[in-house]
């Protein structure tokens, strides 16, 4: 075989994926169709919760060296009333502005010194698969794998040669996104790159709205009432941005050049399935919506960390493949919940007397405390909590907190094992025969409220604590011993 595992789609999700598996000592083949990485800004924030995530691995310094921003809230259908992202006991309780090009480079650099580069101009043209692996085929060749996962996009090959059902609503509204540089900007463009901008509307529901991205450069977003794109593949000329922004701000921006430019839409869909036998898919592969609250890339990033560490163990015959079946049963509930609210938040902020009305009560609501914290973590994902059996916390995440030494809980899976904290020694002899797997550290604190220990994954969330037996949790999520 060419490789254990086949990742299609070099993006966040699938650069993520490769470094988790390759982490875990998993070969793993990265194939992408692009010539080579294109430098697009695209999606431009990391939510709180991915900010841990990639702590966890070591790889959030970088990417907080590369931001542009820290912003303290997030929004919910641009209503007037922000989000507020503290109150979950997390060290991030802010969104990093940062491009995903950027992104992009911070992973595949740390991929590489796990000895993993792009294959590029890869496109896959077919997909089979049988009891014993997978085949895609790249330029009349094809290439063997034990498993396979389609990271490849909304319009994802990987999923549509699986057959899996991708039902949702189809496109009813139609926008565009550019980067541009300006050579002037006027008193009432923003240049404090935030989650408000400079915002122009009409009565027709027409929109744009621009803000500063970092070195001349600015995004603008833009609809205009009554415009429908058939092919939003249709390229979009320097021409129309100009067009846009001399009707919507006229002598308070002038163009110089668009760097960059791409249609969406508010079409939403969810992969019926996450996993067909030896093949999986995770980020847009798996769920499209509309990008309101910067969710896209992070959802996908989390899906990623969710199944990376599940597969490696399948991969190396610690968990049967059944064992996959979690990353399904735990990320789709996750993806139907963005596809839920990004299509409450596209309702909020329809134009009629009926939908203004609503606005006026849910910014009411989102001034009452809890309301908003729970909004905050939605859009964050810091309010993530898998359904693992049990109470509270087991399924939600491990908040970070310093040890004894002055360094951070978080610096213990940089080896991307799972971690047992515990306040009593006694768990550590139970845990050894998991050695390699699970690394056992005896705390002076219990590491989460109303437990003196807990067993917690990779991924950074809560497995178990006191009250099964502890060796029943490590064979459930670590198999079995030795």
């Amino acid at each position: 075989m060419d490789a254990d595992v086949i990742v299609v789609g070099a993006g966040p999700t699938g650069l993520t994926l490769a470094h988790e598996l390759a982490l875990a000592g998993t070969s793993v083949l990265l194939l992408d169709r692009e010539p080579a990485r294109t430098g697009e800004s695209r999606a431009l924030n990391l939510h709180p919760r991915t900010a841990e995530m990639l702590d966890l691995r070591g790889m959030l310094a970088a990417a907080e060296d590369q931001s542009r921003v820290r912003l303290q809230t997030t929004h919910f259908a641009h209503m007037p009333v922000p989000l507020r992202l503290d109150g979950w006991d997390s060290r991030y309780p802010y969104q990093l502005g940062i491009p995903q090009g950027e992104v992009e480079l911070v992973l595949e650099k740390h991929l590489a010194e796990r000895g993993v580069t792009v294959r590029w101009d890869s496109a896959v043209e077919a997909v089979e698969q049988d009891a014993d692996g997978v085949r895609v085929q790249v330029g009349g060749r094809w290439l063997s794998a034990r498993y396979l996962v389609g990271c490849d996009g909304g319009r994802s090959t990987v999923r549509k040669r699986l057959g899996i059902g991708f039902p949702g609503l189809d496109a009813r509204w139609f926008g565009t996104v550019a980067d541009v540089v300006l050579r002037e900007t006027g008193d009432g463009i923003a240049k404090v790159w935030d989650t408000k901008g400079s915002p122009r509307g009409r009565a027709d529901g027409s929109f744009a709205n621009i803000f500063p991205i970092g070195d001349e450069v600015f995004r603008i977003f833009y609809s205009v009432g009554g415009q429908v794109v058939a092919d939003q593949r249709a390229q979009v000329s320097d021409a129309e941005v100009a067009e846009v922004i001399r009707d919507f701000y006229g002598e308070e921006a002038d163009m110089k050049e668009v760097r960059w430019a791409s249609r969406f839409s508010d079409a939403s869909r969810l992969a019926e399935r996450y996993r067909v036998g030896r093949a999986l898919v995770a980020g847009d592969a798996a769920h499209v919506h509309l990008p309101l609250g910067g969710q896209g890339l992070n959802t996908g990033l989390q899906d990623a960390m969710n199944l990376g560490w599940k597969l490696a163990a399948v991969v190396a015959g610690r968990q049967p493949a059944a064992f996959l079946d979690t990353y399904h049963d735990e990320r789709h509930p996750v993806g139907a919940a963005v596809l839920a609210n990004t299509r409450a938040q596209a309702a909020l902020g329809q134009k009629s007397p009926e939908h203004e009305a609503l606005r006026e009560i849910f910014a009411e609501l989102l001034r009452v405390p809890e309301a908003n914290r729970r909004l905050g973590g939605l859009i964050s994902g810091l309010a993530i909590r898998y359904d693992l059996g049990g109470e509270e916390p087991v399924g939600s995440r491990l908040p970070d907190f310093e040890l004894a030494d002055g360094s951070w809980v978080s610096s213990l899976f940089h080896s991307g094992h799972g971690v047992l904290l515990t306040t009593d020694p006694a768990h550590a002899d139970t845990a050894a025969a998991w050695a390699g797997r699970v690394d056992t550290v005896v705390v002076d604190r219990p590491p989460v409220a109303g437990a003196a220990a807990a067993l917690v994954r990779p991924d950074g969330y809560v497995a178990w604590i006191p009250g099964e037996p502890l060796e029943a949790a490590l064979r459930r999520w670590f198999g079995a011993p030795g």
